[in-house]
């Protein structure tokens, strides 16, 4: 199902790039790429010169114009940053609980979707409109409720308030039922519970190995938002060595002063696991992105 999907996907974006070079002709499209490739070089800039100031000291990113190659600071920079605080524990905190979370998300939030999608039962259409006003209340609005909520059970200065909470939310169900409903035919999930399948090992064997995309896609955008969490961290969080990443590098600047140099450092350091995950998964996100709108088409 997801493998016909992808290629009606192809067959569709083939016949749209043939239409659209017919219209624009050689010239026209001689300046689309030309930008597009300007387009590029601008968004790649920030990126190319964190990483060229992660080589550099304080003295030479302030210089005017600054310096658009590689310095020789980098040791120097990497030394002081792991003086400065214990990048790689902090590290490894935010991998473990974005990770964990992610996990979780996608198991809960898939099983919530195929509920949505797949099980008639009285009240569904207005249970699932509730859950959808739940995104129209801005995040910080819980951020007090929620701090007081993780008190009274116990778990503040743990990872329990970062991982537990949001694990079954509304986008990501929302998302997986919109998915599921479209890429699974009613009629494959009744002849599996004809054949005796139980209702988990339908989820299970039929409906997760057709909703890769979909979770691919879904695993990405919520390892970026835990990843990036700072507020509520801050809030919770309150030993050095429990610290995520992001809490600790906001630490660096009082601990290290306008030592420019070694933030940019520890700033790139904190993008690595994120690339890797979206080079990891880009292929099956892009694939969960634009099989709805294929359906739909």
């Amino acid at each position: 199902m997801a493998t016909t999907t992808q290629s009606r996907a192809t067959v569709r974006s083939v016949q749209r790039r043939s239409q659209r070079d017919q219209l624009m002709g050689p010239f026209g499209m001689a300046a689309l790429y030309v930008v597009l490739t300007l387009g590029a070089l601008v968004t790649a800039f920030p990126f190319y010169f964190m990483l060229v100031g992660s080589t550099l000291r304080s003295a030479d990113i302030l210089r005017v114009p600054p310096p658009l190659w590689f310095g020789n600071a980098f040791w120097k920079n990497y030394e002081d940053l792991l003086a400065a605080l214990p990048f790689w524990n902090s590290l490894w905190n935010s991998v473990a609980i974005a990770s964990i979370h992610t996990a979780l998300v996608l198991f809960f939030c898939s099983l919530g979707g195929y509920g949505f999608a797949k099980f008639r039962f009285p009240g569904r259409n207005m249970l699932f409109g509730f859950l959808l006003a739940t995104l129209m209340v801005p995040g910080v609005l819980g951020l007090i409720p929620s701090f007081v909520i993780m008190r009274t059970l116990g778990w503040i200065d743990t990872w329990n308030p970062l991982i537990i909470p949001g694990i079954a939310n509304a986008f990501g169900i929302f998302w997986m039922r919109q998915y599921i409903a479209q890429a699974i035919p009613d009629d494959l999930i009744d002849a599996a519970r004809i054949d005796g399948a139980h209702e988990f090992r339908i989820y299970w064997n039929i409906v997760v190995p057709v909703i890769v995309p979909a979770l691919a896609a879904l695993a990405i955008l919520t390892f970026l938002g835990k990843w990036n969490e700072f507020q509520f961290p801050l809030l919770i969080l309150k030993q050095e060595e429990k610290y995520t990443l992001p809490v600790a590098l906001s630490t660096l600047r009082s601990l290290r002063g306008t030592e420019i140099g070694v933030q940019i450092l520890g700033a790139a350091g904190a993008i690595v696991p994120i690339l890797t995950v979206f080079i990891l998964a880009s292929r099956q996100f892009m694939s969960g992105l634009t099989a709805g709108a294929v359906k739909g088409t």
